[in-house]
């Protein structure tokens, strides 16, 4: 709904796009995001010394911001339930855009998964509204705004297969690196993705795109041009003169949009195939690290298999396990 001096032409309806740079608005509602999603959880020592799972978890949290982000000496570290948490809103109000945008996206990685939900929901939420030009996109903060480009990265790594989502997940590190961006490597991570989903679907080692079209053709024929199309543009991708290898000879290096298009296209390559196998009943040979979770799809919940990143939140749960320890060996003290 307009506002009543956008509608008399006082202010305009909308907002110049922000991409490298953040304004007050956009700023106070990345804050007031993280307080809702992540801080406003602690309430601090009960009685007898007792603290809940979640306020130990954000005491983990700044531990980590202070030692790995910050990268301050830890014991110059002041208490969260004292100072910590004004620490921490200083330092964001007085940020760079961009090492705001890094402030969000380490959270969103070393926060309980689920967390993490709600953090994201709430911050692309902020981020559409005020115009800027990025969203999150699995714990990533990257340039890409459109729902459906989002979605369709976000279901292919949301696939139970650690081989591709690892390859996804660095092509996307690549591509969202603010400070320097390797869109050639990340385009060739996004195709080995596609490849490490070919050799699972065809049962071969070193299986391209057009072995694991042939595995599903055993299955059921695909319609002839449509199998040509997905050739061609896989063997656009892979051929010496194509994307993979803008940078040989004397090619044009890729740019942003070459990488964002190569790691959008491979994700939906993925999905399709993972999509046809499931169709013809194909019995898929899993990665280690695979393991059923139950979570919500368009507010259904469901039973597809995702996979679980051992590195994620391994560093928290760390320092909570040193915590639990030093606690118990105190309590014995006494």
């Amino acid at each position: 709904m307009l506002l009543f001096s956008q509608r008399k032409g006082i202010l305009p309806l909308q907002k110049e796009v922000q991409r490298e740079s953040m304004d007050s608005e956009l700023r106070n509602r990345l804050w007031s995001a993280l307080q809702i999603a992540v801080w406003q959880k602690y309430s601090g020592p009960y009685v007898y010394g007792y603290q809940d799972p979640a306020s130990k978890q954000i005491e983990a949290l700044f531990d980590l911001l202070w030692l790995n982000h910050f990268k301050q000496p830890l014991d110059t570290a002041p208490p969260y339930q004292t100072t910590g948490h004004e620490a921490l809103r200083g330092h964001f109000f007085r940020a760079n855009w961009w090492q705001v945008y890094d402030f969000v996206e380490f959270v969103m990685k070393n926060i309980p998964a689920e967390w993490q939900g709600l953090l994201r929901t709430l911050v692309n939420r902020f981020l559409e509204e005020e115009n800027a030009s990025y969203r999150i996109v699995d714990t990533e903060i990257v340039e890409i705004t459109d729902d459906q480009e989002i979605g369709t990265i976000e279901s292919a790594l949301d696939h139970g297969l650690l081989s591709v989502r690892q390859h996804l997940s660095r092509s996307l590190d690549l591509l969202s690196d603010r400070n320097k961006p390797d869109y050639r490597n990340s385009i060739k991570e996004a195709i080995s993705a596609v490849e490490a989903a070919c050799q699972t679907i065809s049962g071969k080692e070193r299986a391209s795109l057009p072995d694991c079209l042939k595995a599903l053709k055993r299955r059921k024929t695909l319609h002839r041009a449509f199998e040509k199309a997905l050739i061609k543009q896989y063997t656009y991708a892979r051929d010496e003169g194509g994307i993979r290898h803008a940078l040989s000879q004397a090619a044009e290096a890729p740019t942003f949009a070459d990488a964002k298009f190569m790691l959008v296209s491979c994700s939906a390559f993925i999905n399709y195939l993972w999509t046809k196998a499931a169709e013809l009943g194909m019995n898929l040979r899993r990665d280690d690290g695979f393991r059923w979770r139950r979570h919500e799809v368009n507010g259904c919940r469901s039973d597809r298999p995702r996979a679980v990143s051992h590195e994620r939140g391994a560093a928290s749960q760390g320092w909570q396990r040193q915590r639990s320890q030093d606690e118990a060996t105190k309590d014995s003290a006494s």
